[in-house]
């Protein structure tokens, strides 16, 4: 069926929104993690179970296979299709807690991390921890039966979930956890059942295949399906359930689930232990699953050098002598006492075997983190000083702790002789699960031969020679399909093949997944990477970015922009552009390329290399400014102060127009008059701010000479636009709240000279216009340095998204803080507070997250109201300096769980005027700089 056909017939049955069918969205959302490049015909988003019912009868009658997505994280190739791919949307993404946290349902569109964060307040945990927890979705996880750093075997996705609703291919619903359902589904389903009674009897009665298969999973297993269902469970309810754990997406779509959590306790302590090889790291690992262990981290010498030069790593990594390793032990108790306990039990069953240095344990929460640092950064590093053109390859396997120190061995002997000798190797010792990375250039027809042998090779040492797992935890899909039957045997593998056609007898849910006759399917198909551009050319496409980008369910993502971007930088380099050039294709895309990026930066914090893909996009509006452009942003650089003054005036009109005639028909015009202009005029609502008053002075004294000196810096915006807006009680602006803190604090300010004129040049640089973003910075710079003595008093500015941009661009010796920090280090002291009787949410901005001031914001708030709220899963507000007045759509659809999120809270504070606006609009409460809660709760 042609795209275009398939198009109209999917639009019969779904809104327009949620059918994707234009060439580069097609390529963008039908990407995953993994080293695999198909191109879906279509993608469809389901946002119920009445919708995946509904695409999956269409497939159906039409024979078109059909493949689930969720985050898309997932590294073996599992979540990719030619054909129809479903992307699950917010509409399943929903939870139910029960029993105290004991039990919890969730959603399949609900991540790991936003799961945690509910269970947290029970102080319970999920059991699976995945490295891609804070994006992986609940469905991916349970879908590839994922484990990682928490002990795999007890505590992964089959043995804690408790119950799930499972959509089959034909449109049948299971309900495990519900008596009347499952009495249903066996009634409607007595063929399907019968043949899984016969493969329990198959699996049980042959003693070969039931040793064969209980030994098997004694390791951590995602290779295949999970056979033990077999042979652990008579029910043929229980077994299709364990069944569907670690399927990827080929026996049944799973919308929600119910785990029985794990018990996370609050007092933790860690020990980073060194030893002289590989085999007496190994040697840990049966002492250490006799003992309390949360976590025990095995990390190779390769992975130690790919972070020991960064900033802030433990100096002893340097030192370490060739062929070293090191153990990351992780414990956790409720009390004190009991923590000791277990520190010491640890360090007492590992007495015997040598270490390179004592055995210590630490609780202080920086050595802590530290550690967990050094264990977190090893892909980021080893990824990002990979080869250019280069895919990012993470193998995944498992042995026995018997034969640890052996397989480590033969497996580094193997990669040193395959040319990969500068694999970085790490792992969840307590499973023997062991991750090492790859780097093969897979543009290359010789690189891809060599990664083949490689393969082969690695299958048959860790399969055949030393009986381990070929996918531990990250599941088999296409990379490891051809290999199943060489680990499990031919038995076994006939086993898995009657399941998938009792489940799935058409062959359209995922084919080609975990069962693949091809022997070659693991090396077809591969990504092509091109040198697109330096910002983005170390993207290993993980998805790992997305949760934090306020455009993801509105437009695209930063994968999703990268991915495009490559595509169309491949074009131009195979010289396949003739008939739509890049520069036409980039036009074309430019709304969900690049005018719905808030370039923000949230994005770098949470890939694994660093890469902030706003930096791309202003690098492209940096290109496509033209001449007019340019002159405008001049007569504005060079007119700032006639420009505050001109905002100043206009400001308070529509808000005097509003008051006069109603909010809601000042609206209406406003509305309108955005509409007509298509994006030429920005959006006016009641709560954009009204005009500030212009500031007249340069030195506010006190009276004590001793007093203490700090410069303020009012922000262009807060100089022109922080007035009181619709919900502000007060009448004064964001400068005069500050002020007036000051001097309750006893502080004398200094403002800088010739203030009017001065901007940081962020709004300039987030549009690409850099020379006059330089010229403004360069002249702030200048200021800054007069009125602190050369930076030795502290600078405090009022806009937190200037602050940042300050600090990267601005001389280091200037001293700068942002309002909430500035009163969290040095006013608590100095003022008297009294706790007022109101309940207030707070949001952290993103410039405040690279901050890391999301606590002192959550400290200064508590010191001023009886109770705080931090609405659960809000990022960022995707205002964006501007952005906000001409693409209202990105802002909206960020905060869209802000108004449930706020619960009962009455009032709202954070420390960026502009994005306050956004928040104010989408919560229903006004929402305040954080000075104006201080003033009011000060004396």
């Amino acid at each position: 069926m042609e795209v275009k056909q398939l198009r109209n017939r999917l639009l019969q049955l779904f809104p327009e929104d949620q059918v994707f069918t234009d060439e580069l969205f097609r390529l963008a959302k039908g990407t995953d993690a993994g080293l695999y490049r198909l191109v879906p015909k279509a993608v469809v988003r389901v946002n119920s179970e009445d919708e995946v019912i509904r695409l999956l009868g269409f497939c159906r009658t039409g024979n078109l296979p059909v493949t689930f997505k969720a985050a898309g994280t997932s590294l073996s190739g599992q979540t990719i299709s030619d054909s129809i791919l479903m992307e699950t949307g917010n509409g399943f993404d929903f939870s139910t807690i029960t029993n105290e946290g004991a039990t919890a349902t969730f959603g399949c569109a609900l991540s790991g991390a936003a799961a945690n964060r509910i269970l947290m307040r029970y102080k319970r945990k999920l059991g699976p921890k995945p490295a891609s927890i804070n994006s992986a979705k609940i469905g991916g996880i349970i879908a590839n039966n994922a484990s990682g750093s928490s002990y795999g075997i007890r505590h992964n996705s089959y043995n804690t979930v408790k119950s799930m609703r499972i959509i089959f291919a034909d449109g049948s619903i299971l309900d495990t956890a519900d008596s009347e359902s499952c009495r249903s589904f066996i009634a409607a389903h007595p063929q399907l059942i019968a043949e899984i009674e016969q493969l329990h009897r198959d699996a049980t009665n042959n003693e070969a295949v039931r040793e064969k298969i209980a030994s098997k999973f004694q390791l951590k297993n995602t290779c295949g399906y999970g056979m033990n269902s077999l042979i652990d469970f008579n029910d043929p309810i229980q077994i299709i359930q364990h069944l569907m754990i670690g399927s990827e997406g080929t026996l049944g779509f799973i919308s929600q689930a119910t785990f029985e959590t794990v018990h996370d306790a609050p007092l933790k302590a860690t020990a980073m232990v060194y030893f002289s090889n590989l085999r007496d790291v190994s040697n840990t690992i049966i002492p250490l699953r006799s003992c309390q262990v949360s976590a025990a981290e095995l990390m190779d010498r390769n992975a130690l050098r790919a972070v020991e030069d960064q900033e802030g790593m433990p100096e002893e990594l340097r030192s370490l002598p060739e062929g070293a390793a090191a153990l990351l032990i992780d414990t956790s108790a409720d009390d004190e006492a009991t923590l000791l306990s277990q520190m010491a039990e640890i360090e007492e069953k590992l007495a015997h075997i040598k270490t390179l240095a004592p055995i210590k344990f630490t609780t202080d929460k920086q050595l802590y983190n530290l550690y967990w640092n050094v264990r977190n950064g090893l892909f980021t590093s080893a990824a990002a000083t990979r080869p250019p053109r280069t895919a990012s390859i993470i193998e995944d396997v498992a042995f026995r702790a018997e034969t640890l120190g052996d397989a480590l061995t033969d497996v580094r002997e193997l990669l040193v002789r395959s040319g990969y000798g500068n694999a970085v190797m790490w792992g969840h010792l307590l499973d023997g699960n062991i991750h090492f990375t790859v780097f093969p250039d897979i543009n290359s027809p010789e690189e891809v031969e060599k990664y083949a042998i490689f393969m082969h090779e690695l299958c048959e040492l860790v399969a055949v020679k030393h009986g381990g797992s070929l996918k531990a935890e990250h599941g088999t899909g296409r990379n490891m399909a051809p290999f199943v039957e060489k680990e499990w045997g031919v038995e076994v593998y006939d086993l898995m093949k009657r399941i998938k056609r009792i489940f799935d007898p058409e062959d359209i849910l995922n084919p080609g997944v975990l069962i693949n006759d091809d022997p070659d399917v693991f090396i077809k198909n591969l990504k092509r990477i091109p040198e697109a551009n330096p910002i983005i050319d170390k993207c290993i496409e993980c998805g790992f970015c997305e949760v934090n980008c306020p455009s993801k369910n509105l437009t695209i993502t930063p994968r999703q922009r990268i991915i495009a971007y490559r595509h169309l930088a491949g074009l131009a380099v195979s010289g396949n552009e003739k008939n739509n050039p890049v520069r036409k294709q980039l036009k074309e895309i430019s709304y969900p390329l690049e005018e719905t990026c808030a370039t923000d930066g949230l994005c770098g914090l949470a890939c694994p290399v660093g890469i902030d893909t706003g930096k791309l996009v202003k690098e492209l509006r940096w290109k496509q400014n033209g001449k007019l452009a340019n002159k405008v942003a001049d007569i504005i650089a060079n007119n700032m102060a006639g420009t505050t003054a001109l905002l100043r005036r206009l400001l308070p009109i529509p808000h005097y127009i509003g008051k006069s005639v109603g909010y809601p028909a000042m609206e209406s015009v406003t509305k309108g008059l955005y509409r007509l202009g298509d994006g030429a005029f920005p959006l006016w609502t009641r709560h954009t701010p009204s005009g500030s008053k212009k500031i007249t002075r340069n030195i506010l004294p006190v009276s004590s000479p001793d007093s203490p000196i700090a410069v303020y810096f009012p922000a262009c915006i807060t100089r022109a636009m922080s007035g009181p807006s619709f919900g502000y009680k007060e009448t004064e602006d964001i400068p005069q709240k500050m002020l007036s803190i000051l001097r309750k604090a006893g502080y004398t300010v200094i403002i800088p000279e010739e203030k009017d004129r001065l901007c940081c040049g962020m709004a300039f640089s987030s549009k690409g216009f850099r020379k006059q973003a330089q010229k403004k910075e360069n002249e702030l710079n200048d200021a800054l340095l007069k009125a602190s003595h050369n930076g030795e008093l502290p600078i405090v500015c009022d806009m937190s998204p200037c602050l940042l941009h300050m600090r990267e661009t601005l001389d280091k010796r200037l001293k700068l803080y942002d309002q909430v920090e500035f009163i969290h280090d040095f006013l608590l002291d100095r003022l008297q507070f009294i706790k007022q009787p109101v309940s207030v949410a707070i949001h952290t901005t993103c410039s405040s997250t690279k901050m890391h001031l999301e606590e002192k914001l959550h400290t200064v708030a508590s010191r001023c109201a009886e109770k705080v709220i931090i609405p659960e899963n809000i990022g960022c507000c995707g205002w964006a300096g501007d952005r906000g007045f001409f693409y209202p759509e990105l802002n909206n659809s960020a905060l869209a769980p802000l108004r449930e999120g706020i619960r009962n809270a009455t009032e709202g504070y954070s420390n960026s005027r502009t994005c306050e606006i956004g928040l104010s609009i989408n919560s229903g409460i006004a929402y305040r700089s954080m000075v104006y809660l201080v003033d009011k709760a000060t004396t």
